[in-house]
């Protein structure tokens, strides 16, 4: 009987090593699995800190341009004001420019006149000058 008792611990041994080397590959299936959830995590933890400083500079173009167009709507606006003040002094060129031309025509019309009445002077004392009367 001692063979079958040491066949039967030999079997045994067998089974008990068999059974420690399943557990073995389960605890290192285990491990790789957990090996695999923080390669996974460490991925995860990457991928959400870039899209983090993505994000952020999505924050900062979107605040310049904030800026950009708000600098481009108070240059309008600076530019309609001079566009306005502009318009404003072509107004009044214009209407000193008729001014002007109504001043140059009365001083015209009165020169004009100052000629004519020159003139008619002027014939007046040949007229008298001339007279057949005075001739004789």
């Amino acid at each position: 009987m001692p063979d079958i008792s040491s066949e039967q611990r030999r079997v045994e041994a067998e089974l008990a090593r068999e059974m420690a080397e399943g557990e073995r590959e389960k605890r290192e299936q285990t491990r790789s699995r957990v090996e695999d959830d923080r390669a996974s995590a460490e991925l995860s933890r990457t991928t959400a800190e870039h899209v983090r400083a993505l994000a952020e500079e999505v924050r900062e173009v979107t605040e310049r341009s904030r800026r950009e167009i708000e600098s481009a709507r108070q240059e309008r606006e600076a530019l309609r004001g001079v566009a306005e003040g502009a318009r404003r002094a072509a107004e009044d060129a214009r209407h000193a420019t008729v001014a002007t031309v109504a001043a140059t025509a009365d001083a015209l019309s009165a020169a004009l006149a100052q000629m004519q009445f020159l003139e008619d002077a002027r014939n007046t004392i040949r007229q008298l000058k001339i007279k057949p009367d005075d001739a004789q």
